[in-house]
């Protein structure tokens, strides 16, 4: 009687039965990780479920901007907004976002039994509240690392030259004296060379956030300086004077090191955002630099856009005395694991239908062909994927180092405040950039505006 037993429905089918014709609607940033959504998974679902998924990709700017007055305005145009690990904070304090784990729990027919949260990795830690709820289903999370040539670090001519110039072995630095000798190393054997070559790169535009973000998310930590230099523990100061470290001896020693570097990057550093550095490695531009994960796959693999495929290593960003030890005892951390979440919003018209999709998008199943097309990891299972082993390798081993060093990394600190903060300092960071400024004094007076607005907003007392 065996042969007799009714067959297993599907679920996707069944579940989308009733949703048929329903058009989803979500913004992202423009990305390899939010393009793969738009161009594999989305049709994917589609054609299981009945449902379409329109994903609006555009611009790291305008994808806020469309989605946060969305969610102001309650006109209910997005059911699937992008939420970067640093925004979830301001988005959670203004309730604009759907509990998903209590929405699953409230209709157990929605719960796909391919979903499970507890699959994620830590990094769905940040989207959750404290309840431990999840409010965004992770999609990309990506540490920012240290990129090297290796091609050049490993002819034996370029090593000879490095040695009778500095009298030492020439190999990925640890240290940022190291890094900052092997940078005007390279930037000068370009010039000897005549050619386009410079020992590192800058994400150092002048008037763009993506600059103020390398230094407080990438550099500053490397010097011991966590948190913005806000100690949230001790009224919210900032400046030395209260409490704070923003512009402490460490945060300014990171400033003028990080400075110098952007004097002896590529021209177009003082012009580049994430983006820019990206093209700029795999230009062949650079012989070292720190580059977003999210990059390193077509760098380090896509012929067509990358001039330095099969040259690229990976290592951990150069830091000070005793800030690896801390970072590996949860007390600090050496750089930046970046990332976001699809997030439903309160306004959505179609909860149930979004909630299906973010499902979808959140099995384990569909993560190895993902992470293999861009260099993002969200699911445990993930690393054991055949396809993302043999990626793994092409990349230097960067998928390894997100399993067992992701932990010496962090997001940004959970302030809801983050926008406003860094849009009350960026302005005079921007005047140290061109020179206005100078940088210690403009260290002091950011850590003087930022306590302003931790005032004006009521944070600190």
């Amino acid at each position: 009687m065996a042969g007799a037993a009714p067959a297993r429905a599907d679920f996707w089918s069944d579940a989308g039965a009733k949703f048929k014709g329903v058009t989803l609607h979500g913004v992202t940033e423009s990305t390899p990780p939010s393009n793969y959504i738009k161009d594999v998974l989305a049709p994917e679902f589609e054609k299981k479920t009945g449902i379409k998924v329109e994903i609006e990709t555009t611009s790291w700017d305008q994808m806020y901007d469309k989605a946060i007055k969305d969610m102001e305005a309650k006109t209910g145009i997005y059911d699937m907004v992008y939420i970067e690990q640093d925004i979830i904070y301001a988005y959670l304090a203004r309730d604009f976002l759907v509990d998903i784990t209590k929405a699953l729990k409230d209709d157990a027919s929605l719960k796909a039994p391919e979903f499970d949260e507890t699959h994620f990795t830590t990094f769905a830690n940040y989207f959750k509240n404290k309840d431990g709820d999840l409010f965004g289903v992770p999609m990309e999370a990506f540490i920012k690392v240290y990129l090297y040539r290796k091609d050049l670090f490993d002819d034996p001519a370029v090593k000879e030259a490095f040695k009778a110039k500095t009298g030492k072995d020439l190999a990925p630095a640890k240290t940022h004296e190291e890094y900052t000798q092997i940078a005007e190393f390279f930037t000068e054997y370009g010039k000897e060379k005549g050619e386009q070559l410079w020992g590192t790169t800058a994400q150092a535009h002048t008037g763009h956030p993506a600059s103020w973000y390398e230094f407080f998310e990438s550099i500053a930590p490397t010097y011991g300086v966590y948190n913005w230099g806000i100690d949230a523990n001790n009224n919210y100061a900032a400046s030395v004077a209260n409490g704070g470290t923003m512009n402490s001896d460490k945060s300014k020693a990171a400033l003028k090191y990080w400075l110098h570097l952007r004097d002896i990057a590529p021209p177009e550093s003082a012009a580049s955002t994430w983006t820019e550095v990206g093209t700029t490695f795999a230009a062949g531009r650079a012989a070292q630099g720190l580059v977003y994960g999210e990059n390193a796959a077509w760098i380090a693999s896509d012929a067509e856009k990358s001039k330095v495929v099969g040259k690229v290593g990976v290592a951990l960003p150069p830091t000070a005395p005793g800030v690896m030890e801390e970072a590996a005892a949860g007390k600090g951390y050496i750089g930046y694991y970046d990332g976001g979440a699809f997030g439903l919003p309160v306004t959505s018209k179609n909860r149930e239908a979004s909630l299906l999709f973010l499902q979808y998008i959140g099995q384990d199943s569909v993560q190895g062909g993902w992470a293999v097309a861009a260099p993002r990891i969200t699911n445990t299972a993930t690393y054991d994927d055949p396809g993302v082993m043999k990626m793994d390798a092409e990349l230097g081993g960067y998928y390894t180092m997100l399993k067992n060093d992701g932990k010496l990394f962090a997001g940004a600190p959970p302030y809801p405040f983050h926008a406003q903060v860094r849009e009350a300092t960026a302005p005079i960071f921007y005047q140290i950039l061109i020179g206005e400024v100078a940088p210690d004094e403009g260290l002091d007076k950011m850590a003087a505006a930022a306590e302003e607005e931790l005032t004006n907003l009521g944070y600190r007392k």
